[in-house]
């Protein structure tokens, strides 16, 4: 890329001749080096990159229905922790110790066997240029559209990291027992607001949940020997059935007890129901006064708003500090760093 001082020099001569030319080189004067998220990004590099990711993702669907809100999930988890740099994806080594080991991920998050699998089939074909950041994004567009969700354009040229932040993964991802405030205070701190706080927890309208992960809302809620008084009384002896008192806690039930594998807007109504599997859900509606009711109401009522305002709080959520043009690398294999 040629220096700030050079693009002044071009713009002093072009700028006789054409008025275009100049304000184009004023922008280059402006933005020497910093690289923005594209659609095009591998349009020439790797053009199939979105087919090769929709076909691994589809070929697992057919044997794992949970895989699609698992893939999602760790686009999620990525992004809140540094940013969308991939940082998720890395295994513990001497100089790293891994997000996956930290509390809202170990025991809990999966897929990673699916994102190697989709790595290798663009290494394959378009050898050290895809990060793995772009194909959990990939991944998660996938996931939705081919389990009867919206599509999107997926902006492309995120870099992977070289570290990971365990420390920050215990502290910046939503938690399910958190309460409204909090959560929306953790959207906020990485410039996501109150419709993609409840668009893009409507991605709870597919996948599964383990017990440990509510059962405290089953039968000891905030310390009071009874359940969440907010749960639909029979959806809660329906959970209970799954997860027994002194059960496992990884016993699993399904985030939308309506369609549990198809990804459409029937969470929404299930919070109006007071059926919402995680505290965190269901406080998106029964906190009086919230200005996620509102939102609740609106995607209830209209899938077509719904789709339309999670697409778009994907975009924006894959947007939170991307590493692009030279910072951070292409990871060759996601699970470890260059070289290693």
């Amino acid at each position: 890329m040629e220096t700030t001082t050079t693009a002044r020099r071009r713009c002093f001569y072009s700028s006789m001749s054409s008025l275009l030319m100049a304000t184009i080189c004023v922008t280059l004067m402006i933005y020497p080096s910093h690289a923005q998220l594209n659609t095009t990004f591998y349009a020439t590099t790797c053009p199939n990159v979105s087919t090769i990711v929709r076909n691994v993702v589809q070929q697992t669907l057919q044997t794992d229905a949970r895989i699609g809100a698992s893939l999602i999930r760790l686009h999620f988890h990525d992004c809140f922790v540094n940013g969308c740099d991939g940082s998720i994806l890395l295994d513990n080594s001497g100089s790293i110790q891994s997000e996956k080991d930290a509390g809202p991920n170990t025991n809990s998050t999966r897929g990673f066997d699916v994102v190697d699998n989709i790595k290798t089939a663009v290494e394959n074909s378009c050898p050290a240029v895809v990060s793995c950041a772009d194909i959990l994004a990939l991944a998660a567009e996938a996931s939705v559209s081919l389990s009867g969700g919206p599509s999107w354009n997926v902006l492309l040229g995120r870099r992977d990291s070289l570290s990971a932040n365990q420390g920050g993964a215990n502290t910046s991802i939503p938690s399910p027992f958190e309460g409204l405030s909090n959560i929306t205070s953790k959207f906020s701190v990485v410039g996501l607001n109150t419709t993609d706080l409840v668009a893009l927890s409507g991605a709870h309208t597919f996948g599964r949940a383990q017990c440990r992960l509510f059962s405290n809302r089953l039968y000891n809620f905030s310390g009071t020997n009874n359940p969440d008084p907010t749960m639909n009384t029979s959806y809660l002896t329906s959970l209970r059935q799954i997860c027994p008192q002194n059960g496992s806690g990884f016993s699993i039930a399904n985030l939308d007890p309506t369609t549990p594998d198809g990804f459409d807007n029937n969470y929404f109504s299930n919070l109006q129901n007071n059926q919402g599997l995680l505290q965190s859900d269901q406080e998106l509606f029964s906190t009086t006064g919230a200005a996620t009711v509102t939102v609740v109401n609106s995607f209830a009522s209209s899938q077509a708003a719904f789709f339309q305002s999670f697409a778009q709080s994907m975009i924006n959520m894959g947007n939170i500090s991307p590493l692009t043009g030279s910072s951070g690398e292409v990871r060759s294999d996601c699970k470890k760093v260059n070289g290693s």
